[in-house]
């Protein structure tokens, strides 16, 4: 028997977003800009060549295109960029898929931001029925945070991040874990971020896009840095999830929450619910390789939806099993071309 979901035009639709290894296709994450107001070491050049504007979907293309994914099973969704919260009047396309909330259709309405922009709009984001937010932050130290995002200010991030928890914004803290930088400050990021009631998650940086660095001297394996902690801290895995490939522990000195992302030591690519929608309306079925669908076009192409449908059928049909991420001294070059804000994270 096929299962079947009421979708947003309030008639049900078979559940079809299989792909070829059984995985339902749950999650989306949509690049809403790769425009950002950071320039980080590890994911961007300092001197970036963006999209023109003109290549860029509009606002109600990109509501479109959720919509349709929703209706064919999509769950939750994630806003990324680039920074998501520099789009122009990206708050009418929140305001837009709220309506999904609204309806029971969505589960979860939720972005990744570098905390920059969230005074002006965190209030707005939890009227809208976001209920928590992932904050990229890799440092405490605004020295420190200045050199590894070239561009940014703590001081406007920690105001940020305020106003989201007094908006009552859930918040989960993502750090790449990046050798001689930050690793031995993670002890007390984790600190101050359960003291506040917020997760944190590190990363492993990944092998995506050209960047000034050599990331063989940037790359912390994680299972060094869990060793590391679990000298000072009592670490218990548990089966929290959130949807997306965290793997986390209770730390039982804090009481909170730290999740561990490893796609180069352990990569999570079993459980993959994810497919990755750009702002050109490019779709990756995987974050490591470079097979990619336009969506632009059947989207372009008529008003209905059948053209899409059918398009975003067959490059699911396409999903591969997982990536292959390396980084060593024998392989300098990425392992895909495209910046991570060009994919969204």
């Amino acid at each position: 028997m096929t299962a079947v979901r009421q979708a947003a035009d309030g008639n049900d639709h078979p559940m079809d977003m299989i792909d070829p290894f059984g995985r339902a296709i749950t999650y989306l994450r949509v690049s809403v800009t790769d425009r950002c107001d950071f320039r980080c070491v590890y994911c961007m050049a300092e001197d970036m060549a963006f999209l023109p504007k003109k290549d860029l979907l509009s606002l109600e293309e990109l509501d479109r295109l959720c919509t349709v994914f929703i209706d064919k099973g999509v769950r939750k969704l994630r806003l990324t960029g680039g920074e998501p919260l520099v789009r122009k009047n990206i708050m009418h396309l929140v305001r837009q898929l709220s309506r999904h909330l609204d309806s029971g259709a969505l589960d979860e309405l939720t972005l990744t931001t570098n905390g920059s922009q969230l005074a002006r709009h965190a209030a707005e984001l939890a009227a809208c029925g976001v209920r928590r937010i992932n904050v990229s932050l890799d440092t405490l130290d605004a020295e420190k945070f200045h050199a590894v995002t070239r561009w940014g200010n703590l001081a406007r991030v920690m105001e940020g991040i305020d106003a989201a928890l007094a908006a009552g914004l859930r918040i989960k803290l993502n750090a790449v874990a990046l050798k001689g930088f930050n690793e031995d400050e993670i002890p007390d990021m984790l600190r101050w971020a359960h003291g506040r009631g917020m997760d944190l998650t590190v990363i492993e940086t990944m092998p995506l896009g050209e960047i000034d660095a050599d990331r063989t001297d940037q790359y912390l394996p994680l299972s060094l840095l869990r060793a590391n902690l679990e000298r000072r801290f009592t670490l218990k895995d548990i089966p929290y999830k959130t949807g997306g490939p965290a793997r986390y522990v209770e730390v039982e000195e804090t009481g909170g929450r730290l999740g561990f992302i490893t796609p180069m030591t352990h990569n999570f690519c079993e459980s993959c619910n994810r497919v990755r929608l750009t702002c050109t309306g490019t779709l990756y079925m995987c974050l490591g390789q470079e097979d990619a669908a336009d969506l632009r076009a059947p989207l372009r192409a008529s008003e209905g939806n059948e053209l899409l449908s059918r398009a975003i059928d067959e490059a699911i049909g396409r999903k591969p099993k997982g990536h292959d991420f390396i980084i060593d001294r024998r392989t300098k070059r990425p392992a895909v071309s495209r910046h991570m804000s060009v994919t969204g994270g």
